[in-house]
This record gives C-alpha cells, sequence and structure tokens, in this order.
C-alpha cells in the first residue's frame, strides 16, 4: 500500500485490514497519534484523512489508500497556529496523552466553522476523551482560537 501521510509517500507491506493506527506508529514510526481503547470510542488516535477527523484505530490501511493523511506531526497552517497558542495560553495540557487528538478534532472543526457555538464545540468534541478532565480548558481555548 501507498499512503500519503503528512504530504509524503509511503510504500508499506501490510495487510489490508491492519488499523491505520498500528502503520502510523509501528510502521511510518510517527509517535504522536496514540493508542487508546482500540475501539473508536477515547479520540486518542484521532488523524485528519482529506480533512476530516477519524478514528485511526478503527480505519483499515486499505481504506486510506489514495487519501491525504495527516497526523499531528504534520498538522499545520494558520488555524492549527492558533490552536497552539490558544492551548498555550488556557494552559490546556496536563499529562498530554490525548492532547493530539484534541487538537485535530478542533482544527478539523475550525477548518469547517470558523465562529462555532458552544453545542457545536461540544459536539465536535464529544469523542475525544480527557483523562484529566481537561475539558474547559479545551473549550476555552477552541472558542479563543476562533475569536482571534
Amino acid at each position: 500500500y501507498t499512503l500519503k501521510i503528512n504530504n509524503l509517500s509511503h510504500t508499506i507491506e501490510a495487510d489490508a485490514e491492519m488499523p491505520l493506527l498500528w502503520a502510523i506508529r509501528d510502521i511510518i514510526g510517527l509517535k504522536g497519534t496514540k493508542y487508546g481503547c482500540g475501539q473508536g470510542l477515547c479520540g486518542a488516535c484521532t488523524v485528519h484523512v482529506d480533512g476530516s477527523a477519524v478514528r485511526s484505530c478503527s480505519m483499515f490501511v486499505s481504506d486510506v489508500e489514495g487519501l491525504e493523511v495527516t497526523t499531528i506531526e504534520g498538522l499545520g497552517g494558520e488555524v492549527a497556529d492558533k490552536l497552539r497558542q490558544a492551548w498555550l495560553d488556557q494552559q490546556v495540557p496536563q499529562c498530554g496523552y490525548c492532547q493530539g487528538g484534541q487538537l485535530l478534532s478542533a482544527a478539523a472543526l475550525l477548518n469547517e466553522n470558523t465562529a462555532p457555538a458552544e453545542d457545536e464545540i461540544d459536539d465536535a468534541m464529544s469523542g475525544n476523551l480527557c483523562r484529566c478532565g481537561t475539558y474547559d480548558r479545551i473549550k476555552k481555548a477552541i472558542k479563543q482560537a476562533s475569536a482571534s
């Protein structure tokens, strides 16, 4: 399979039903995408596929051939820069384990909706769990990034 990840092509040998998460981490070597639950429920493994936030533990390598995959290592642009600054200003991270997935979900939201309402933020972020409970800071950071 040839995967386009962070604007680079990677030709890998893998079973068609290998979860994208394991190809990203174990074959390609990008460790920012985390394993959380393995069932697409926690959001730690979130990546963008053609700009949409998806759970890489629930997608197969064969599902993304020919599509653009972006991991936290490749997240860039104005929205990402605003989010990173807001994350710092609001002191969002605590343990940091979920933050890659949180940022990718937030970026997908702001790329589609530059001024989301509170309920839209809640909906977009509802699939991302934070074991440290920094949800209020995450929401404040998204609001800050959307206002800047």
